[in-house]
């Protein structure tokens, strides 16, 4: 008799054992999943603004007051880069959302996200660019974390792709060819960083941009129409 419960015990816990090692895989494969998920959604139109409003929106939502759609939730719980995304708004016009992650050129994982001064762009530091167009406004909106805290910075659209060399991005991207640098015929997102170096911005017109003509944002070491250029983000905007 006690050999039979012996035996019984010993066969529970090598169920018990089974049980144990699957919950403990399905545990690993849960967290390896990290959740991830790329929403393409519908986003309604702008709310009402002048001729090229330019504004700073908050740093803690997106530029458009929208959630922003899913992403790859990190460690800290904040948003992974997942390139770009995008679709077709209700209201008949479209929306584009790209991320990235600064890095210096060169560097051993490439990224379209370059900083060329590592002291004011830190390695590691976020942007993302939304883009939202209907037949009467484009706004093109910001967010960055991880910059130098209670700082102010200078971003611009710009003509072509970042490249290892700063000036590569080429000028303003400029609705008119126009000698001078304004937000009325450039965009401009200039921000202030808070205490935890994060910022954000946005720029209104009521014209958008020409096939192919907008391809990146660069970041200067000041505000206004020049300035150093201390980090390029490659964004394909669209016309």
């Amino acid at each position: 008799m006690t050999g039979s419960v012996d035996r019984a015990v010993a066969g529970e816990g090598r169920r018990t054992g089974r049980r144990k090692v699957l919950v403990g895989v399905a545990a690993v494969m849960m967290l390896a999943g990290g959740g991830a998920s790329i929403a393409h959604g519908a986003a309604d139109g702008p709310g009402s603004g002048g001729h090229a409003a330019h504004g700073t929106a908050s740093a803690g939502g997106s530029a458009d007051g929208q959630a922003s759609p899913g992403g790859k939730a990190d460690a800290d719980g904040q948003t992974s880069e997942v390139g770009m995304v995008g679709g077709a708004s209700r209201s008949g016009g479209f929306w584009m959302r790209a991320d990235g992650v600064f890095s210096p050129p060169g560097s051993f994982v490439p990224s379209d996200a370059l900083t060329y001064d590592t002291g004011l762009v830190p390695a590691a530091a976020r942007i993302e660019v939304t883009q939202y167009a209907d037949r009467t406004t484009t706004r093109v909106g910001t967010r960055l974390r991880g910059l130098l805290p209670n700082r102010a910075y200078g971003m611009h659209v710009h003509t072509s792709p970042c490249a290892a060399d700063p000036a590569s991005a080429g000028p303003h991207y400029q609705h008119s060819a126009s000698a001078t640098a304004d937000p009325v015929n450039e965009v401009w997102l200039d921000f202030r960083t808070d205490r935890n170096g994060a910022g954000a911005a946005e720029a209104r017109h009521d014209w958008g941009f020409r096939d192919g003509g907008a391809r990146s944002v660069i970041i200067h070491d000041v505000q206004g129409g020049a300035g150093k250029r201390i980090a390029c983000f490659t964004v394909p905007f669209s016309s």
